[in-house]
C-alpha cells in the first residue's frame, strides 16, 4: 500500500505540472495548488505509515531512466524528512491560493512549482545515485527557475539567479564525483550496495568521498562558506519558494550529509565529524551576527537559515564524534537533537517565511526602517510573526527551546572527557549555542520590536492592512505547531529517535524517556515542556492580577520606544540599523561594516549645508575576500581566453599539435 500511494503522490504532482501549464489564467493557481496539495498529503501520509510501521515502500521502474532504471526506497530516516517536505509544502500551496505578485501566477510558474514540490518529496526515498543525482539536479533547476520568474521587473533577481545557479552546479559537481567514486569502488550504484561495502573501501576512498558529498550538500544547505547564494536567492524568491527553500529544501543537505556519513559509509574517523563541527559553528555564529545586523526581513531569516543550519551540524558532528570515540549512547542523543531541531526549523522559518511575505505584499517593502505599527493594522499576521520569532529565538514554550535544549544536554554530557577531541569540541559547541542564542533573541526583539511596534514610518506601512484569509492560513497551521510540538514534542520525538536509529543502525537503548517529561535515559537532566508552559501562564496570570489589583488611578498609555514621552513621532523611533550598531561595533572586526556620508549644499553658497545623507552597510566576509576576487580572476581568464580565436590556422595547428605531444607524453 505505502508503494501505491508512493506512485500516487508522484502522478499526482505531475498532473499538477500539466495542469499549471495548460490551464486558462484564472483557474491555474487554485487548480494546481490543491493538486500540489493533495500530493502532499499523499506523501505526508505514505511517510508516517512508513514511520510507524518501519515497512519500507520500495518503488523501482526500468522505464523513465535507460541503462539505470528509477528507484525508490522509502525508509524511516528518509519518510521523516518526506513528512517535513509534504507539510512545508500543503502549506506553502494554501499561502499561494492568496498570493500576488512576483509572477508566480505565470504559466511557467504554475507548472515548475508542483515540480519543486514533489523532488522535495521524492529526494530523501531515492536508493541509487542515478535517481539520487537526477532528482537533486531537477530539484536545483526547479527552484533556480522559481527564482528568476520576476527578473524582468526586478533586475537583484537577475544576480540573485547567477549566484545561485554557480553554487548550486557546483555543489551538483561535487556531489556527482563523491557519489560516482563510491558506486566505482562498490560495484554498485546502489545505495544498499555502497552500504554494505563500504567497510572493504579503502580508507582514502571513503575520505575523499565523504568530503565532497559534504562539500556538495553543505553548499545547498547553506552552511558556511558556501552559503553565499542563501542570502540573495531566498529574500528574492517568491514568498511559498522562499519559504520551501528555507525550510524544505536546506534540510535535504543535512540529509544528504547523514545519509551518506552514517547510511553509507557507517561512520568514520573523529576527523571527518570534527571537521562537520567546526563547519557548524562556524556557520552558527556567521550567520547569526548578519541575522542580528540585517534591515532587510526577508534577509535577515535567510541568515538565520545558515545560523540554524549550524547547529543541526554541531548535532550532527558531535553524534559521529561520540560514535567514534565509543560513546553509542551520547551519539544518539545528539543525533535525536540535530534531528529534532531539523523539524522545529522547517515548522517555524516556513511560518516566518511566509508572514514576512505577507508583510511584504501589504507594504511593498522588506525594509524594516520603513516599517513600523503593523501589529495594529495586521493583527493576525503580526501575532504570527511574534510566534515564529520566539520560536526562532528558542523562548519557551515554543519548539525552538525543546530541541536546542536537548542539543545542549547532549554536548554537556560529554564533559568532562580524557579524549581530547571530545574536551575540546564540547566546550566549544556549547558556547556557540550560548552566543547564537543570544543573537537570535536580539534579531527577534528587533525584527518584532520594529517592524510590528510604534509608528508606521512610511505612508505605505500606515496604509497597510490585513492579507487574504489563505495566506495568515498557511502561515498559521505552522506557528500553530510551533506551540503545539513546544507543549507536546512527544508527539514528534518517537518518530525521529526511530529515523535516527534506523539510519546509523544503533542498538542502544531509548535515549529519551516518554510521557510529558523529557529525560535522558541514564542520564541527568529533564525538561517537562507542559509544566513549563503552564507555569509560564499562570505566572502572566498572577502579575496581571497584581497589576489590576494595586493599580492607583488611570493608565497612561504610550507609543512603543516613546520612553515615556507625550509627543512621539516616527522620527523619533528606534530604526533597525539603530537597534544593530552595537553588535556591529562590537564585531565590527569580523563584519566590517562600509560607511559612506553625502553632504550637498545650497546652491547660493558652498558654506552651508542642504542635507547629509549617511548610509551604512554590511557585506559578506566571504563573499568580499573570495568569492569577488575569484569572479574577478575568472573574467580576466575570459578576456585572454577570447583572444585565442583570432582566426588563424597557424594558430589552430599549433595548439593542435601542442595537444598531441601532450597526449603521448601522458599515455606513453
Amino acid at each position: 500500500m505505502t508503494s501505491g500511494l508512493l506512485v500516487a503522490t508522484t502522478v499526482l504532482g505531475l498532473a499538477a505540472s500539466v495542469v499549471g501549464a495548460i490551464a486558462p489564467e484564472k483557474t491555474r493557481t487554485p487548480l494546481s495548488s490543491w493538486l500540489t496539495i493533495v500530493a502532499c498529503g499523499f506523501g505526508f501520509v505514505v511517510a508516517v505509515m512508513v514511520l510507524k510501521s518501519g515497512h519500507v515502500a520500495v518503488v523501482h521502474t526500468d522505464q523513465l531512466l535507460p541503462l539505470s532504471g528509477f528507484s525508490l526506497t522509502l525508509d524511516r530516516f528518509g519518510a521523516l524528512f518526506m513528512a517535513i517536505s509534504a507539510a512545508i509544502g500543503a502549506c506553502a500551496m494554501v499561502f499561494r491560493l492568496g498570493y500576488d505578485g512576483h509572477g508566480l501566477s505565470s504559466r511557467t510558474a504554475s507548472s515548475v512549482l508542483p515540480l519543486f514540490v514533489i523532488t522535495l518529496l521524492l529526494v530523501p526515498a531515492a536508493s541509487s545515485v542515478t535517481t539520487f543525482l537526477f532528482l537533486w539536479e531537477l530539484m536545483a533547476i526547479t527552484s533556480l527557475l522559481l527564482v528568476l520568474v520576476d527578473q524582468r521587473h526586478r533586475p537583484e533577481v537577475a544576480e540573485a539567479g547567477q549566484w545561485y545557479a554557480v553554487m548550486t552546479q557546483f555543489g551538483a559537481a561535487a556531489l556527482l564525483v563523491g557519489l560516482v567514486l563510491l558506486a566505482t569502488h562498490s560495484g554498485s550504484q546502489s545505495f544498499s550496495a555502497i552500504a554494505a561495502e563500504s567497510a572493504h573501501l579503502p580508507a582514502w576512498v571513503r575520505s575523499s568521498a565523504f568530503v565532497l558529498v559534504l562539500v556538495g550538500f553543505g553548499s545547498k544547505a547553506g552552511m558556511v562558506p558556501l552559503h553565499v547564494w542563501l542570502p540573495r536567492a531566498h529574500p528574492e524568491a517568491p514568498g511559498p519558494v522562499s519559504a520551501l527553500m528555507s525550510a524544505a529544501m536546506v534540510n535535504l543537505g543535512v540529509y544528504g550529509i547523514v545519509r551518506v556519513g552514517d547510511g553509507l559509509l557507517g561512520g568514520g574517523p573523529a576527523w571527518w565529524w570534527l571537521l562537520v563541527m567546526v563547519l557548524g559553528a562556524l556557520s552558527a555564529l556567521f550567520g547569526s551576527l548578519h541575522s542580528a545586523t540585517s534591515t532587510d526581513l526577508k534577509r535577515l531569516l535567510a541568515y538565520s537559515t545558515t545560523d540554524n543550519v549550524g547547529l543541526m551540524l554541531l548535532g550532527v558532528g558531535a553524534s559521529g564524534l561520540f560514535a567514534s570515540t565509543g560513546h553509542a549512547a551520547l551519539a544518539l542523543v545528539a543525533l535525536v537533537a540535530a534531528l529534532l531541531h531539523v523539524v522545529f526549523h522547517a515548522v517555524f522559518k516556513g511560518s516566518l517565511f511566509l508572514t514576512a511575505s505577507s508583510l511584504q505584499q501589504a507594504t511593498g517593502t522588506r525594509d524594516l526602517d520603513q516599517l513600523g505599527g503593523l501589529l495594529r493594522r495586521m493583527p493576525v499576521t503580526g501575532s504570527l510573526l511574534l510566534v515564529g520569532g520566539m520560536a526562532l529565538a528558542a523562548l519557551p514554550p515554543l519548539c525552538g527551546f525543546v530541541s536546542e535544549w536537548l542539543l545542549l544536554q547532549a554536548m554537556l554530557h560529554g564533559l568532562p572527557s580524557s579524549n581530547p577531541s571530545l574536551a575540546i569540541a564540547m566546550p566549544v559547541g556549547v558556547g556557540v549555542l550560548a552566543l547564537t542564542g543570544g543573537l537570535a533573541a536580539l534579531t527577534f526583539v528587533k525584527a518584532a520590536g520594529i517592524g510590528l511596534l510604534g509608528q508606521p514610518r512610511t505612508e505605505p506601512a500606515a496604509r497597510a492592512s490585513e492579507v487574504p484569509r489563505s495566506m495568515w492560513l498557511g502561515s498559521g497551521i505552522l506557528a500553530t505547531l510551533c506551540l503545539l510540538f513546544g507543549v507536546a514534542p512527544f508527539l514528534v520525538i518517537p518518530a525521529v529517535v526511530d529515523a535516527a536509529r534506523n539510519i546509523t543502525g544503533s542498538r542502544s537503548t531509548h535515549p529519551l524517556t516518554g510521557g510529558w517529561q523529557i529525560g535522558l535515559s541514564g542520564m541527568h537532566g529533564m525538561l517537562a515542556p507542559g509544566l513549563l508552559a503552564l507555569g509560564l501562564a499562570m505566572a502572566i496570570l498572577l502579575v496581571a492580577g497584581a497589576r489590576r489589583a494595586l493599580q492607583r488611578g488611570a493608565v497612561r498609555r504610550t507609543e512603543a520606544w516613546g520612553s515615556g514621552r507625550e509627543l512621539q513621532t516616527a522620527r523619533m523611533e528606534y530604526t533597525a540599523t539603530a537597534f544593530g550598531e552595537p553588535v556591529t561595533r562590537v564585531f565590527e572586526d569580523v563584519l566590517r561594516p562600509s560607511h559612506d556620508l553625502e553632504v550637498s549644499h545650497f546652491a547660493e553658497s558652498r558654506y552651508y549645508v542642504e542635507a547629509a545623507t549617511f548610509h551604512t552597510g554590511l557585506d559578506d566576509a566571504f563573499e568580499r575576500h573570495g568569492y569577488r576576487p575569484a569572479a574577478s580572476g575568472l573574467r580576466w581568464w575570459g578576456t585572454l581566453a577570447r583572444r585565442v580565436p583570432n582566426g588563424s590556422v597557424h594558430r589552430y595547428l599549433a595548439f593542435g599539435l601542442v595537444a598531441l605531444i601532450v597526449v603521448l607524453v601522458v599515455v606513453g
